[in-house]
Order: structure tokens, then C-alpha cells, then sequence
């Protein structure tokens, strides 16, 4: 970063004249717009043929799935991006085919549940940790993090077994209830934001006669929204995807009880043809099409707060 020297006046003491200081004055950096705009054309042609290319790259598996979810039954798997018969009807017929509606609602209030709990179970213990100073505080958060070395399949049964004892099986507590216990991950990504608050803050609002409490509730919570939504956005989205949790915990009795994920590998076996189906494949493409799209939408709202939660806590240290 380039920087300036100024002449600024010192303030004069009885008795003596004013004084001349000189002082470093910083410019604004230029280096992330010299980066994101190449000088030359040849540059900028790249980088946008780049930008494109990519950009199609991932686009298309999900263009893919709406030109088969506008296809007859045939036509499902020709990999065509523009439908040689186009068939509308698929969005109404499959709220005859599949209990879209319950899964949904489902998987919106587990994942709601899940986002919410480790959100703020995260943000209470990541505050513990960048607040109070004790005695093996970087070795008990080097263990906390240590249990990101677990793979998930070592802890997979013992967990299962402890839910089997509480006779919650079947329900969806399960499905949420652990993170009532916080996330690693989640408290690193929570503890770097709060380490780059003003620490003088706390301390005046402890002068004041807050408790804890009311430091972390008051004063960190407000000042770290944007990092707190993108834990539960992450959250959201990693529950609404997991198809491994539901088919281990929930046993649900009924096709209704099912979440998304769970529903959609349940249709993919109902029209197999080797399950007995007529290869109706349209409507598990339609009905993925829209399980996708409250994810899309969750993003659009929630995308500056996600943008500016990942950039502040980049600069945090």
C-alpha cells in the first residue's frame, strides 16, 4: 500500500511555538481493482471468456434438469437442452404423483430447527472463547477443533446409539438435536469474527454493570449478523440436503413423513422399472427442480450478508 507524508501542526504548549510533525498518511489500496480489471483488452477478453466459460460450466446441470422436467417420459434422458415435445403438464401432475407438499414442509421445519440451534449454540461458545482469557484456553480450542479430524463414519454409530437409548428414534429430533452442542467449524468461523472486535467495548459495557450475558447478547450479537447468517445459511443448506440423516433417524412410518431428499430417492425407486415402474423419471426431475429452488431463493435474500460474513471474517485474525 503506497502512502503520503503530511505536514500537520502539533498543538503549541504555553510557552513554546507550534511545531511542524510529519505523518504517514496511507492512500486507498488499488490492488483488488487492478486484479478484478486487466490494463489491457487482450486481459479484459480473457478474463470475460473465462468468466463465461465457467460460468456455463456450471449451469448447466441445472439447465439440464429443467429441459427434463419439461420432457414426456421418452424423452427424459436424450440429454437435449431444448425438449422436442414440450410438456408443461409434469408441474401439475406431479402434486398427484408425490406428497411434494409434506416433504417440503418437512424439510423446511427440520432444517429451520438445525440452522437456528447451531447458529446460536456456535456463536455462545465461539464468544467463550474469544472473550475470556484462561488458562489452556488454545488447548481446549485446538480439541474442538481436533474433532473435525473425525471422519463422520467413526462417530456414526456411537451417535445412533445414544439416540436409540433416549427412544427419540423415529421423530425429528434426531435430525437437529446435536447441534444443540455447536459446530467446530462454525465456532472457528464465529471466534475469528468476535477476535476482531474492539475489546474496549466489552470492557466498557463490564464498567457499566453488564454480565456476560448482556456483553454477548447486546453488544457481539449485533455487531456479528453477518457472520452469524452465513453459519445458518450454510446450516440450512447442509440440512436440506442430507438424505443420510433421514434415512438413518427418521423411519418414518408413512411416504408423508418423508423430507425432500428422503422423498426424491424414494420416487427414483418407485418408477425404476426393475422396482415395478413405468420410468416416469419426469416427475423426480420436476420434483427436484423445485426442492432447489428455496435454495436458490434463500441465497438471493440472504446474498450480502453472505458476501460481506465471508470478506470480514477473511480479514479477521
Amino acid at each position: 500500500m503506497s502512502a503520503s507524508l503530511q505536514q500537520l501542526p502539533r498543538p503549541s504548549r504555553p510557552g513554546r511555538e507550534s511545531e511542524t510533525v510529519a505523518v504517514t498518511v496511507p492512500h486507498r489500496s488499488r490492488w483488488r481493482r487492478n486484479i478484478a480489471r486487466p490494463r489491457t483488452l487482450a486481459g479484459r477478453v480473457v478474463l470475460a471468456v473465462l468468466l463465461i466459460g465457467f460460468g456455463l460450466l456450471f449451469l448447466y446441470p441445472f439447465a439440464w434438469l429443467v429441459a427434463a422436467s419439461l420432457k414426456p417420459r421418452g424423452e427424459v434422458f436424450d440429454n437435449s437442452l431444448i425438449p422436442k415435445t414440450f410438456t408443461p403438464g409434469n408441474y401439475a401432475q406431479v402434486w398427484n404423483e408425490l406428497p411434494l407438499l409434506s416433504w417440503m414442509g418437512n424439510s423446511i421445519g427440520i432444517a429451520l430447527l438445525a440452522a437456528t440451534a447451531v447458529a446460536l449454540s456456535s456463536s455462545v461458545v465461539a464468544f467463550g472463547f474469544a472473550y475470556f482469557r484462561f488458562p489452556g484456553r488454545g488447548l481446549l480450542f485446538g480439541l474442538v477443533l481436533a474433532t473435525m479430524m473425525l471422519p463422520g463414519a467413526v462417530t456414526m454409530i456411537p451417535i445412533y446409539l445414544i439416540w436409540k437409548q433416549t427412544g427419540l428414534l423415529g421423530t425429528w429430533v434426531p435430525l437437529w438435536g446435536m447441534n444443540l452442542f455447536g459446530s467446530a467449524f462454525y465456532i472457528f468461523l464465529q471466534r475469528q469474527f468476535y477476535l476482531g472486535l474492539p475489546r474496549e467495548l466489552f470492557e466498557a459495557a463490564r464498567l457499566d454493570g453488564a454480565s456476560y450475558w448482556g456483553l454477548f447478547w447486546r453488544i457481539a450479537m449485533p455487531l456479528s449478523i453477518p457472520s452469524f447468517i452465513i453459519v445458518f445459511l450454510f446450516e440450512f443448506q447442509a440440512s436440506w440436503n442430507n438424505l443420510q440423516a433421514a434415512l438413518i433417524y427418521l423411519n418414518a412410518g408413512s411416504v408423508e413423513d418423508f423430507t425432500a431428499p428422503l422423498g426424491i430417492a424414494y420416487a427414483m425407486t418407485k418408477y425404476s422399472p426393475t422396482a415395478g415402474g413405468h420410468g416416469d423419471y419426469q416427475y423426480v426431475m420436476v420434483a427436484s427442480l423445485i426442492v432447489t429452488l428455496p435454495m436458490l431463493i434463500l441465497f438471493a435474500f440472504g446474498q450480502r450478508y453472505f458476501i460481506e460474513g465471508v470478506a470480514t471474517q477473511g480479514r479477521k485474525g
